[in-house]
């Protein structure tokens, strides 16, 4: 079977490690061994000095007799030194060939193809892990090696069949999978563990999940417009711990958008005072000849301005360069001609992302798109729509501003899907997005709670 370059590189790393490792324990037995032998040829000198000095009378001799010899003692040492440095070199050698072996079940793990993953090797898988977990050594080196396996199984799994990933992943999370742990979940309905002993009885009859408010079995509530609502997610709310970074970067957020906004602002701090910025902005009083068309494309413009901004006048350039390959204006024929983008431009983007976009969003972490590749990142539970519960908010103050700023001047696709059962959201960079009237997942109701629809 042909290797691709991160199955060599992870198997040089691999040898690599299983190298040092080996030399170290040569290192290690090397020292213990000069170190015994230097103990004791050292303490074979003195003893016999001592007995060549020994010309005291004789009853100080009687008295030294009475001690215990030197050389006994030097001989005791040695032997319990000896029987450490042997229990050491063991347990170096049976690290060594766990190391051994995991390298070959990580090989087994990256060899298969993705046509051949079948859901039956993901559940073997989920086996293997709670079984090392079980006999886990000083370095559970066997439980990591197929916790990394059955991960890249779950990416083969997505990558050759996107239904049988959500089925699986829905069957084993969280009870053997956290949900964490998963490549991607934007369409993983979650599944809720019992916490309390009310929760677990029942649980013996039903299982708990997360659903929307349009299944069967739930009550619909109509807007005033005759549009079904969306229900609010009812898992509880997460609190943000705001870094410093984050507080000056939603400082100078808030300030563009007063400036694009033509003075709306709020005495309100904090995230709360910028949503009520963009729901006043949003709800406002229309002039006279302009439609709520032209109002949601000024909202669009608004948050692409303001995101510009935010980035600076240098960033852009140097993004579209580099990352995009748009080649800049320099008087010559290719000038606004696009090379790219560059293979690496969306896993670096979903590195970087989220030490800058924490301040609206909150936690999140790189994680795979819908076809199995890089170039992910899911939100944890996003503080944006978190805050607002406002779907028009999310929709045309995050999700579309978004995701045309990154084509239009970036030069990279993006599209961002929002879960309103969850409020995770997954961003997937280099993806093309549907439009908002054509992605099922997308609710066209609004949500129960929301405040702008009170307004």
């Amino acid at each position: 079977m042909t290797m691709t370059r991160a199955h060599c590189t992870l198997l040089f790393i691999v040898s690599t490690l299983i190298c040092s490792s080996a030399a170290f324990s040569f290192r290690s037995h090397q020292r213990i061994s000069r170190a015994s032998t230097a103990a004791t040829n050292t303490n074979r000198f003195h003893f016999e000095k001592n007995t060549a000095q020994d010309v005291s009378p004789p009853s100080q001799q009687h008295q030294r007799r009475r001690r215990p010899s030197s050389g006994m003692a030097t001989q005791l040492q040695s032997s319990l030194s000896d029987e450490n440095n042997n229990d050491v070199l063991d347990k170096i050698t049976s690290e060594m060939k766990e190391l051994a072996q995991c390298t070959s079940l990580v090989y087994n793990y990256l060899s298969k193809s993705d046509k051949e993953v079948s859901v039956e090797d993901v559940v073997l898988a989920c086996d293997a892990v709670d079984d090392a977990a079980t006999k886990s050594t000083t370095l559970s080196l066997r439980q990591r090696s197929h916790e990394f396996g059955r991960y890249h199984l779950l990416v083969k799994l997505l990558k050759s069949d996107y239904d049988a990933y959500v089925k699986t992943a829905e069957f084993l999370s969280p009870s053997r999978i956290a949900r964490g742990d998963l490549p991607n979940v934007q369409d993983v309905i979650m599944n809720v563990v019992p916490v309390s002993k009310t929760d677990i009885d029942e649980a013996t009859t039903t299982t708990t999940t997360t659903k929307s408010s349009s299944s069967d079995d739930a009550t619909t509530i109509m807007g005033e417009d005759g549009q079904p609502l969306v229900a609010d997610c009812d898992l509880q709310s997460m609190s943000y711990d705001e870094s410093p970074l984050d507080k000056l970067l939603l400082s100078i957020f808030r300030n563009l958008v007063t400036k694009n906004t033509g003075g709306v602002s709020s005495a309100i701090p904090g995230i709360e005072g910028l949503l009520a910025q963009g729901r006043e902005y949003m709800t406002q009083q229309l002039p006279e000849g302009v439609t709520y068309a032209d109002h949601t494309e000024a909202q669009h413009t608004m948050v692409k301005n303001t995101l510009g901004g935010l980035m600076t006048p240098v960033l852009p350039p140097f993004y579209r360069i580099f990352m995009s390959g748009i080649v800049p204006n320099v008087g010559t024929e290719y000038d606004g001609k696009q090379f790219g983008p560059w293979f690496y431009a969306p896993t670096l983007t979903s590195i970087v992302t989220p030490t800058f976009f924490g301040f609206l969003v909150g936690p999140s972490k790189p994680n795979r798109r819908a076809d199995g590749q890089r170039g992910g990142l899911v939100v944890e539970k996003c503080k944006f729509l978190q805050e607002s519960g406002c779907k028009g908010l999310c929709l045309h103050q995050c999700k579309i501003p978004a995701q045309e700023f990154f084509k239009d001047e970036l030069g990279l696709e993006l599209t961002v899907k929002p879960n309103f059962v969850t409020q995770e959201c997954q961003w997937s960079f280099g993806e093309t997005p549907l439009p908002p009237e054509e992605d099922p997942s997308f609710p066209t109701g609004c949500l129960v709670g929301c405040e702008s629809r009170k307004a």
